[in-house]
């Protein structure tokens, strides 16, 4: 069975290492589909509890570098301290280095090797 965009998204979000921060619109240009950032950020807003548990919800931010309400449960406060404490620095306005902090990615091959039928 063909996983769903959402199913996608939480395997390639569980990729992102510990420390390093990703942004919406990057693991949708990753799955193929540049211009569903939003869908990206729909899925980490789905997640259960209990799977928000298993994929790293918290390293994905938006592009300008600051972190963005994931839902109700969670603010964007929450999820910097979750970063802060995986060593992610943020400046006095909020943002993160790119440089420094943002993940590179995965190649095309990578993800077809994940997904071969997508």
């Amino acid at each position: 069975m063909k996983p769903s965009f959402f199913e996608r998204v939480y395997w390639v979000v569980q990729q992102i290492p510990y420390g390093k921060v990703a942004y919406y619109g990057q693991i949708a240009e990753i799955l193929g589909a540049p211009g569903a950032a939003r869908t990206v950020g729909w899925a980490l807003a789905a997640l259960s509890p209990e799977r928000a548990a298993r994929v790293p919800w918290h390293r994905v931010i938006n592009k300008a570098g600051r972190c963005s309400l994931r839902s109700f449960e969670h603010s964007a406060s929450e999820q910097q301290q979750l970063l802060e404490a995986e060593g992610v620095v943020f400046n006095e306005r909020g943002y993160v280095d790119w440089r420094r902090f943002g993940w590179e990615g995965l190649s095309p091959d990578e993800v077809r090797d994940q997904f071969p039928d997508q």
